[in-house]
């Protein structure tokens, strides 16, 4: 079985380690260090696991809150779906034996 590699986001249990419940406590923080997020912004990136997220923000994040990339990212494995069974017939289910036929080039006749 192949394993997936996730990880679980802990922004909200460091801050809260720190003594900061208020995600707004951020924004002037951040600020000091010349990154300007919007208090919703700064709610998503608490509250929610973020998909996308840049370095300087991590770095600002890791700088603030007095901690490492351990801390605020925890990468968990997790089981990969698995495959499908083979048709009644022997074959995979899906496209099975079709395949696409290749291109000829023939010549112009003129």
């Amino acid at each position: 079985m192949t394993r997936k590699l996730d990880y679980r986001w802990h922004l909200r249990q460091v801050m809260a380690a720190k003594g900061m419940f208020s995600t707004t406590d951020l924004i002037p923080l951040l600020a000091q260090r010349d990154i300007d997020l919007s208090s919703s912004q700064v709610y998503r990136l608490v509250v929610e696991r973020p998909e996308r997220l840049s370095l300087k923000i991590l770095m600002a994040l890791l700088d603030i809150l007095d901690c490492t990339m351990a801390d605020l990212i925890e990468p968990i494995a997790v089981a990969a779906p698995a495959r499908r069974k083979k048709a009644a017939s022997g074959e995979e289910a899906g496209v099975g034996e079709l395949r696409p036929k290749r291109a000829r080039i023939a010549p112009v006749n003129d």
